[in-house]
């Protein structure tokens, strides 16, 4: 099925950044919005559609951010916005702990058909990506009867007390935050770019694992908890066998692998989940971004005798799987389907490898890695593998001013990171990376 747009699939500026109206939004913002409420763009959306943003101003910019991998299918996908007014008629809330209804059914149903492995599973609804996070935990230390939490070097899980204490960057997650939750430790992830030359996955695994066995103990460990790709981290692909490694010591140790694939998941990498990619099959799956569509909804779908290890009511929460959240995650998972989505990540990453490819080891750019629509640039300063974040943030900038939208990520700041709605076209898409390349190469 072809891909149609209701907005013209342009770049196209018609006033300075920001414009007017943004001008006057952002004073009102400012009286009103609190500080740590930050803003990657000086301007203010009006309309979203296909691989574009539409500011209050009328400029066009094309979208390289999904806000944030979420609007994987597009920010207004026809389908999406169908199911979501069909739902809104009929009621927005009952709470599903109180009265329940079909859509919640249905998302979980999904999930089981779409999440790797094909052994007994169940679903549980929430919000946020923090959410499904913390819920994992319970469920992975309820059924275990453990507390220990291995996490990784480079890792986000979110912004709540727990996965703020899993979460491994400090500035802007963690700062002036604490006291954190207990019983987290943290090991070294695989990260091929820094990690020494020829380490394999399983070497990798073996080093942070000595780690969890001395200082942890084997017999603590409740959870191993890992995005399959990094994501704030800097979109790092741990070397082959890594996983699957990780996944293994759990079933021996009896210990719960959770995989965390909210930035990673729902069809971004080019397969539903990146766990696919080496054929690991979690314990436990928390997802959320581009789920529903735009619409918050999040989930943990695991082991059917694991997610029932809770006691009645020990899972749940007022808004989790909103109805008119699950109309919008059922046309989500149709829209991937219908429009071949997992094949257009997978082009999109040829197009992006393709565009940027010959800028690897020459000038500020150290690597081009990811999977699918799921891609990064590691900055560097020339001849040397030291992080550039000054480089990554300046060739952003430029790129803004000049219509594009990219985003930055990284423990260390020097990564670009490329998260392009899925049904975004080739032209505009092209268009864009010349923008993103002409930067680059400026930056040296």
């Amino acid at each position: 099925m072809s891909i149609t747009y209701r907005l013209p699939q342009v770049r196209n500026l018609v006033t300075a950044f920001p414009g007017p109206k943004s001008a006057e939004l952002a004073t009102r913002r400012k009286a009103a919005i609190a500080a740590g409420v930050a803003s990657s763009l000086p301007v203010y959306a009006a309309d979203a559609d296909g691989g574009v943003i539409l500011d209050v101003d009328g400029n066009s910019l094309v979208d390289l951010g999904s806000g944030i991998a979420v609007t994987t299918v597009g920010a207004s996908n026809p389908g999406v916005v169908a199911a979501v007014q069909e739902a809104v008629t009929h009621f927005t809330h009952t709470c599903f702990m109180i009265a329940p209804y079909e859509g919640y059914v249905a998302v979980a149903e999904k999930l089981i058909e779409h999440t790797p492995g094909d052994h007994a599973k169940k679903v549980a609804l929430f919000n946020s990506g923090a959410e499904a996070v913390e819920n994992a935990v319970k469920i992975a230390r309820i059924a275990t009867k453990r507390q220990a939490i291995v996490v990784f070097d480079h890792a986000y899980h979110g912004r709540t007390n727990l996965t703020m204490a899993m979460t491994a960057k400090v500035m802007p997650y963690k700062q002036g935050f604490g006291p954190f939750a207990g019983e987290v430790y943290r090991v070294p992830m695989s990260y091929p770019y820094r990690d020494p030359e020829g380490l394999t996955g399983a070497e990798a695994a073996a080093r942070a694992l000595l780690l969890v066995e001395k200082q942890v103990g084997a017999e603590n460990v409740a959870a191993v908890v890992i995005e399959p790709i990094l994501g704030e981290g800097g979109f790092v692909v741990p070397a082959e066998g890594f996983l699957p490694a990780l996944s293994a010591w759990c079933t021996a140790n009896g210990a719960v692998f959770i995989a965390d694939e909210i930035q990673s998941g729902f069809a971004r990498t080019g397969a539903w989940f990146a766990c696919d990619h080496e054929g690991v099959v979690p314990d436990l799956m928390t997802v959320a971004k581009g789920l529903a569509g735009g619409m918050p909804l999040s989930g943990v779908v695991g082991r059917a005798e694991l997610m029932d290890a809770s006691h009645a009511s020990g899972l749940g929460g007022t808004y989790g799987g909103n109805p008119v959240a699950c109309a919008a995650s059922v046309a989500a998972f149709e829209a991937v389907e219908e429009l071949g989505l997992l094949e257009r990540a997978r082009h999109i990453e040829g197009l992006i490898r393709q565009e940027l490819g010959d800028l690897v080891g020459a000038g500020v750019v150290g690597e081009l890695r990811g999977r699918g629509a799921m891609m990064a640039l590691e900055f560097v300063k020339p001849g040397t593998s030291e992080p550039n974040p000054d480089a990554a943030k300046a060739v952003a900038g430029a790129c803004l001013a000049e219509g594009v939208l990219i985003l930055t990520c990284g423990t260390f700041g020097n990564i670009v990171r490329l998260l392009p709605p899925l049904v975004i076209g080739d032209d505009l898409l092209t268009d864009a990376l010349g923008v993103l390349k002409k930067e680059i190469l400026a930056a040296g």
